[in-house]
């Protein structure tokens, strides 16, 4: 086992981010650092993203997150054999000195800058106030997640976190001093954004910025299943080290604001025509054909008051608006006893509305996809033959209001962003190189 550094470590009651060996690809055993890199295991649109990605390089990171086999137990040992092998090859090799990761993405609209630090925070219960989540989560991910950590032995992407500082700190200070040096490494994905990354690993320097970091508390943007599958590891191991941390990307967004965008829904069972025919046979909400392309009926969308969705079937242009919803039907299905904030929430009105009451489609990996792209739900709705239901995003305000009130949302209501692209740096829980089993 790998243990992070012992050095001066923050109490329990605020963020105790310490650094770690990171285990980064070894310039010159592989080409362009983005070729090798992917977006987020659930970013990741199958089979079409997943395919573009594992033939971009024989070392994406893609085959090590999303491993692919007949069964999900033989895919995690594939990519902990594959891990193995890469560390035995020196395709992957740990930093010599702990440190924590200044990470920079810059894209090419204006105020597309963001930075923040990559380091393994400690982990802590919800109870505890210290990280909050504002989503549930998918127990069958969660095991899955799980699966795949216990088979790797490793971190392998960062969770987003954010926390808020309103005046400049030393974290500030030392995050922008760091950008002034040499990168580790700086790549251009292809979405246009470039990733820069640092090493902060003077003992001074790291004392301070984890000082500064000790006097806030984070909410989880993304990564929920991947927080819980850590909470779950820790409990396993008894809270031992290196079990008892997660690698985390922490962005103070009182510098560098976080996109907050929805999740879109998949039905890939239910037509789009018996879908509506539902809804009209219930009155359970007004229906309206808009003849306007995706982008146009979003705006529509975004300016609808109340709960409102827009859904797309087997014609990608043939969008529907549902919105007035009947207020007896969300008296009769939305659960009370919660804040008004999350009974209005599109996505509680949704699933426990549409989703259980009207057309009841059970929330589990047969009934629903998650997608974070609107052309991708929507082709994935015209190839299927099922239904897409577009969402609009909640405002960052919202979502904190709930989770610092201990609320949480329907899984899957947010996607936090720009996200950190996984394969630029991993957490490894045993030490390496190790040989490739036979």
């Amino acid at each position: 086992m790998v243990s992070d550094a012992p050095d001066a470590r923050p109490g329990p009651d605020g963020l105790d981010l310490a650094p770690f060996r990171g285990l980064r690809y070894v310039p010159g055993r592989v080409g362009d650092p983005a070729a090798v890199t992917s977006p987020p295991y659930d970013v990741v649109v199958r089979p079409d993203g997943l395919h573009e990605l594992e033939t971009a390089d024989p070392y994406n990171i893609v085959r090590l997150i999303l491993p692919q086999a007949a069964h999900p137990a033989e895919g995690h040992r594939r990519a902990a054999r594959t891990l193995r092998r890469w560390r035995a090859e020196g395709v992957l090799a740990q930093d010599p000195r702990p440190a924590l990761y200044v990470y920079e993405q810059r894209g090419p609209a204006p105020g597309g800058l963001q930075r923040g630090v990559i380091g393994a925070l400690s982990l802590t219960g919800p109870g505890d106030g210290i990280v909050l989540p504002h989503e549930d989560v998918m127990p069958d991910v969660v095991a899955d997640r799980a699966a795949l950590t216990r088979a790797t032995a490793a971190n392998l992407e960062p969770l987003l976190l954010s926390y808020r500082a309103e005046h400049p700190d030393d974290a500030d200070h030392i995050i922008d001093a760091a950008t002034r040096t040499a990168p580790l490494l700086t790549t251009r994905t292809g979405d246009g954004i470039a990733h820069r990354l640092w090493a902060v690993t003077d003992p001074a320097a790291l004392t301070r910025l984890r000082t500064a970091l000790h006097r806030h508390r984070a909410l989880i943007g993304d990564g929920h299943h991947r927080w819980a599958t850590s909470l779950r590891l820790r409990d396993e191991h008894t809270g031992r080290p290196p079990w008892d941390r997660a690698m985390v990307l922490l962005v103070n967004t009182a510098r560098y604001p976080l996109r907050v965008q929805a999740i879109h829904r998949v039905l890939p069972q239910l037509p789009a025509d018996r879908a509506l025919e539902r809804v009209r046979a219930t009155a359970a909400f007004r229906v309206r054909r808009l003849s306007a392309p995706p982008g146009e009926a979003l705006r529509a969308l975004a300016a609808t008051p109340g709960p409102a969705f827009l859904l797309s079937g087997r014609d990608p242009e043939a969008l529907h608006l549902l919105d007035r919803p009947d207020p007896g039907l969300l008296e009769r299905t939305v659960p009370a006893g919660r804040p008004a904030a999350w009974r209005a929430l599109d996505a509680t009105v949704l699933h426990t509305t549409l989703l259980d009451a009207v057309w009841q489609v059970p929330d589990e990996p047969g009934g629903i996809r998650y997608l974070h792209d609107t052309a991708s739900a929507l082709a994935q709705a015209e190839r299927t033959g099922g239904t897409a239901v577009l969402l609009r995003p909640v405002a960052e305000e919202t979502v904190r209001a709930l989770a610092e009130a201990g609320i949480m949302m329907p899984r899957k209501s947010t996607s936090f962003g720009p996200k950190p692209a996984s394969g630029l740096v991993v957490r490894a829980l045993e030490e390496g190189p190790i040989a490739p089993e036979n």
